[in-house]
């Protein structure tokens, strides 16, 4: 990749610099910025901790958001404006969020984290956008094409397999190579090569025994040989454990400052020789290449236009509230309706609209529901509030009985219930899907009175919705929809904006359901990722279990008919399969439809999930009009990660192409046959004697040596044959009576395939 002229020189101030300076580059000058080095020209250059919004510290600082920050617009989390299934409103949001970074004069947003929801009580959930790696991948590279289409760098993170917050810091993620590769890896690789962020960030846990922060497999031989990052790694604050491993396996900068301490370890192991000069010069390079390019691609700074923010937060929030249930069209609500409506609930007034943690914005306004609820309906309709609950609190009568007074006296009831803050954060996981107990006695209380009640969520991570979903004839999913929420939600809930959010995540019966039950948050120092590929909607689809909400669920105040389908496959060994399906908005409002593309696998040799998102497309569609909606797929649409060959495999074969409005709402399906490639089964001395036999080349050869011999009957026997056709052919071959001996079955496994006889 050709860098752009940088203010300094980088390869003449890389020779002029002391190794004492060199040491210091690698190691943050405070919390929020790097090291300068006068004398040379080098500046520093300050990174501010986001994903969906800026805390800056201009003054002091802190890794947890503690202390204050300047104000910025707050977009909505991840968990939110992952719902939109909407790329190009994501990198709208990265391009706003980049201009706040110029005019606050930050080189480097920390953000976005695209780590998997391998289960719903991770407390962290609210900063990750999805249980699959392709709407992830999808979506985080739009950010940052967005963010550093205005000269702004992004952190991609937290590199990898964070998936919990309980024992964040050590915890071993054990798991498997394929799963990493097919799950976990993916929306990483998607963004690296699709995007270059300027910037990965090595998590704090071990992946497989070893810190992140010191792993030559995944900051070397993936990210870098394999990818092709060119960018500098950055260590998540306070992620460090052996800094001179670090540098050696490609960890490049230390954040925050270390103090001194990792400078002193770099030369410390460079004069022991267990650090070489040109490891050392190798990161060095990379943080000054990074400074380099914050001086000299930055956009123009100036003041942030706020109320433009503000109102493109307000577009992101409706986008990304997911209508669940609508039972005889409750909603919208007639602005108009005979007789008041209740809003039931503090988290109508005291609005929850993001995270706790590193990620918390002090945002430049906030609306509240309550508010713009009355705003709207202002002279048209009489809006009753009740709180209802405490937000931190046991079931308070006197408030319950307040409640049911309103509901009993109201048209409708729209009933705010959700997680407070205490329930869910950086730091720890939850221990339950569960709402608090005193919101559902409310929300019970209410409904025994008036039977219109819907109820509005606000969660950063799913919540258990049986039983209670039976009181309400529709469920909005408001998730953590940032500052501008509030005003969102009464669009959505009046009708003024459509509700287009689609489930980003599976919402299961219960938590006992999740494939995680018994293996999260691990024991001991370590979690087993056993349930391998099979999270989210994979798992629920394999074992056929029934979910509350469904992968890619979502109602419009429209309906939309999918017809004709066509699916053809290009030629050449790397086809393209271009997928072409005609919508109807089929309802009397317009509306926006998510056409979402799953492939189910062909038969091979390895487990493969029953299908998997490989596509998606939204079309917006007036009441009435049809459009052809166009995707196309290529070859890692049908590949899985092949471990012995080291490389993403095609098996041949026919493979099922399904189009529908969620993962298990599937409205049409083609079949589509591939060549795929040609997988003769590889053969070490340590095979099977079955795979010997299959072998287009060795099974003629054995077959010949065994005719007539004492083991050819034994071999084929329709009973007894498999169990001795399972033994590796050199145990075989050192039996009494076997007629291929170990040195020639050594020798032909060289012959055949090339190989050594590795075991």
């Amino acid at each position: 990749m050709t860098h752009p002229p940088a203010a300094f020189d980088v390869t003449e101030v890389l020779a002029g610099l002391t190794l004492e300076e060199k040491a210091s580059l690698l190691d943050g000058a405070d919390f929020w910025r790097t090291t300068a080095v006068e004398r040379l020209g080098v500046p520093a250059v300050m990174v501010s901790d986001g994903p969906h919004g800026l805390r800056t510290q201009t003054a002091g600082g802190d890794n947890m958001g503690v202390n204050a920050s300047a104000p910025a617009t707050c977009f909505p989390p991840a968990a939110g404006l992952a719902s939109c299934w909407d790329p190009t409103l994501v990198r709208r949001v990265g391009r706003a969020l980049a201009r706040e970074c110029l005019a606050l004069g930050v080189s480097v947003l920390l953000g976005p984290g695209v780590n998997m929801k391998r289960s719903p009580l991770c407390g962290r959930n609210f900063e990750y956008f999805s249980e699959d790696p392709v709407l992830a991948g999808d979506l985080a590279a739009a950010y940052v094409d967005g963010v550093q289409s205005l000269g702004v760098g992004t952190s991609l993170k937290h590199f990898a397999v964070n998936s919990q917050e309980t024992d964040r810091m050590s915890v071993s993620a054990d798991v498997d190579e394929r799963t990493l590769r097919e799950i976990y890896l993916p929306a990483f690789e998607k963004v690296v090569t699709a995007s270059r962020p300027w910037t990965v960030m090595a998590s704090y846990n071990r992946v497989n025994g070893v810190f992140a922060s010191e792993n030559p497999w995944l900051l070397t031989r993936v990210l870098r040989d394999e990818w092709g990052f060119d960018g500098l790694v950055v260590s998540d604050w306070g992620a460090v454990n052996d800094r001179a491993a670090g540098v050696s396996a490609g960890l490049d900068l230390e954040m925050p400052s270390s103090s001194g301490g990792g400078a002193a370890r770099i030369l410390d192991a460079l004069a022991d020789g267990t650090l070489t000069q040109a490891e050392v010069d190798r990161c060095v390079e990379r943080v000054l290449r990074l400074v380099a390019r914050a001086s000299t691609e930055a956009g123009p700074a100036g003041p942030a236009d706020f109320d433009a923010h503000h109102a493109l937060a307000r577009e992101a929030a409706a986008a990304s509230i997911v209508l669940l249930k609508n039972e005889g069209g409750i909603l919208p609500l007639a602005p108009d309706a005979q007789g008041p409506l209740a809003v039931v609930g503090e988290l109508a007034r005291t609005t929850r609209y993001q995270g706790a943690g590193s990620s918390q914005v002090n945002p430049t306004r906030l609306d509240s529901t309550l508010t713009a609820l009355r705003d709207s309906l202002s002279g048209r309709r009489e809006v009753h509030f009740a709180p209802g609950y405490l937000l931190d609190g046991a079931p308070d009568q006197a408030l319950t009985d307040e409640a049911v007074r309103v509901a009993a006296a109201a048209e409708s009831v729209v009933a705010f219930l959700g997680l407070p803050d205490s329930y869910e954060s950086e730091g720890f996981d939850r221990t339950s899907m569960d709402l608090p107990a005193n919101q559902l006695s409310v929300l019970d209380a209410v409904a025994r009175v008036n039977p219109r009640v819907v109820v509005v969520l606000s969660n950063g991570s799913v919540v258990r919705m049986t039983p209670w979903q039976d009181d309400a004839r529709a469920v909005v999913e408001g998730w953590l929809l940032g500052q501008a929420g509030g005003s969102a939600l009464a669009d959505v809930l009046l009708g003024a904006a459509e509700p287009t959010g689609r489930l980003a995540e599976t919402i299961p019966e219960r938590l006992e359901d999740n494939p995680t039950v018994g293996s999260f948050p691990g024991e001991l120092g370590s979690v087993r990722y056993g349930e391998g590929l099979l999270i989210g909607y994979r798992w629920y689809d394999a074992h056929q279990l029934p979910v509350a909400y469904p992968f890619g669920h979502g109602l419009s105040y429209t309906t939309f008919s999918y017809g004709d389908v066509t699916v053809t496959v290009g030629p050449g060994p790397d086809p393209v399969v271009d997928i072409t399906v005609t919508v109807t908005n089929t309802g009397d409002r317009p509306g926006t439809e998510t056409v979402q593309v799953y492939v189910a696998p062909a038969a091979c040799e390895v487990f493969r999930p029953a299908q998997e998102l490989r596509g998606f497309a939204q079309v917006r569609l007036e009441p009435g009009e049809s459009d052809q909606v166009r995707l196309s797929l290529g070859r890692r649409a049908f590949a899985y990660w092949h471990v012995g060959r080291q490389d993403w495999v095609v098996p041949p074969g026919t493979y099922g192409v399904r189009i529908g409005a969620s993962s298990r709402d599937i409205r049409a399906e083609a079949q589509i046959a591939l060549d795929g490639d040609d997988l003769p089964l590889p053969l070490t001395v340590d095979s099977a004697a079955e795979a010997w036999l299959a072998h287009p080349e060795a099974g003629p050869w054995l077959k010949a040596a065994l005719r007539g011999s004492d083991f050819e009957g034994p071999l084929f026997h329709p009973f007894h044959g498999p169990s001795l056709r399972a033994f590796p052919i050199l145990r075989l071959s050192r039996m009494p009576g076997f007629p291929v001996r170990e040195a020639q079955v050594r020798a032909a496994a060289v012959r055949f395939e090339g190989w050594s006889d590795a075991t």
